[in-house]
């Protein structure tokens, strides 16, 4: 086999193995941001600690699900997509929580009824 077939054969095995490591470093990371979102929600009191507690279940869940599909050695295109399909809901989850009208200001684990106070 000459030079040139070797790299192109170098090449083509390499772009999966690239592939794979950017789907999953995007993954890691989205998860990363999603905790950061809730953990920046229970500092400012947007979150109450069972708002929070539950969208922790919901991200442990899409971790277990990243689990299962590296448990093979890789995730496929159909895998990533469903783990980031369940990251979309789970951001969607997160926004509303934060943005609804229970809120934890005093950080005392019990529902405000009023605004924070000024």
């Amino acid at each position: 086999m000459n030079a040139a077939r070797k790299l192109v054969v170098a090449v083509c095995l390499a772009v999966p193995v690239i592939a794979f490591a950017q789907s999953t470093a995007r993954i890691d990371q989205r998860q990363a941001n999603q905790e950061a979102r809730i953990q920046q929600g229970v500092n400012s009191g947007s979150l109450t600690p069972r708002e929070a507690a539950r969208l922790e279940r919901g991200q442990q869940h899409v971790q277990n699900m990243e689990n299962r599909a590296m448990a093979d050695g890789s995730v496929s295109k159909r895998e990533a997509a469903r783990i980031e399909h369940a990251q979309d809901n789970q951001s969607r989850k997160i926004y509303r929580e934060k943005h609804d009208r229970q809120h934890d200001f005093n950080h005392d684990g019990k529902k405000d009824k009023h605004r924070h106070p000024r």
